[in-house]
Formats: structure tokens, sequence, C-alpha cells
């Protein structure tokens, strides 16, 4: 289900209880606090899939990203988004492993997120328009693509703890 300007997401107050129920466009445009998961996608070497968004994004377009991941639809299940998410952007169906949780704030966003980790070998599709492009990085890889590329700070804040307790690095 590609994302919408009518989607509706759930606004959270500080402690991460809802507290009410928007459109995705009045969420950004009001840069509310709402769900969102993120998933780490590792092969076997292991080696971290990312991706740069496509240009059409409503956040961040053409930035390159270290997980796949999105809003949380109103009413919708971590795990479901999660599993929906990395479908729809990546053509990945696999069982996602939690890995914990986090918040991230700044200019742009408030997300209070949760973060899981997928095993997969390949290949990706690019199902719904939402990712550009995708590459394998070993862990001085992602290093590289984090000072040389401009990356999504949300995922980088929250998925990026998560990454050796997952097995990469």
């Amino acid at each position: 289900m590609p994302t919408t300007p009518d989607e509706r997401v759930e606004v959270l107050d500080v402690d991460g209880r809802v507290v009410g129920v928007v459109s995705r466009a009045e969420m950004r445009r009001e840069r509310l606090r709402h769900r969102a998961v993120f998933i780490a996608v590792l092969d076997a070497t292991p080696r971290l899939l990312v991706h740069r968004r496509s240009a059409d994004k409503d956040l961040w377009p053409s930035r390159w990203d270290i997980a796949a991941g999105g809003v949380v639809a109103a009413g919708e299940s971590w795990a479901d988004a999660a599993a929906r998410e990395l479908e729809e952007e990546l053509g990945i169906r696999s069982e996602l492993r939690h890995l914990g949780g986090g918040r991230h704030e700044d200019d742009d966003v408030k997300v209070v997120a949760e973060v899981f980790l997928a095993r997969h070998d390949g290949p990706v599709h690019f199902v719904d328009g939402e990712v550009a492009e995708a590459r394998w990085v070993d862990p001085l890889g992602l290093e590289e693509l984090l000072a040389s590329e401009v990356v999504c700070p949300d995922s980088v804040a929250i998925v990026r703890p998560f990454l050796k307790v997952a097995g990469f690095g």
C-alpha cells in the first residue's frame, strides 16, 4: 500500500501514548510525533542492505537510508507495519526479529520507533517506487557511506546502535 497524504496515523504524546489520529499530510506539516518502524536487512556475510530513497518521498527525498521502514498506520501493530514496509519497499518477505526501540526528534520529524531485523540474501525488488537503488555494504562500507553521502538521520540514530547486537560490525 503506497503512502497517501490522507493515510491515517496516530499522534503520540511525549510518553508515547496515542492522543489523536490525523492524516499523514497533517502529521508531516505540523511535525507531529508518530510511530514508525525500521527494518535492518542483513545477508549471510553479513552485509547490510542500504538504499537511496526515491525523489518522490515526502520526507528526505533522494537520501540514503540504512533501513527499510516507515510510518505505522493508525491501529496497525508494530510487527505488521514492519512486515508491510519491508515487502512494499524491497519485495522481501522474511521472518522478523525485534531488536528494540528508540526515539528521534529533529527539525523535520518526531518519531517513536521499533527496530526489526530481517535476514535476506537477495534479490530485492523496488515494489512501490519508494526506493531508487540499493546496495550491500560491509561495516567499512557503511562508515564510508555515512561519511560521503547524505543519510536519513532518524534511521542512523535509532537503528545503528542495534547493528552490532544483530551481528553486523
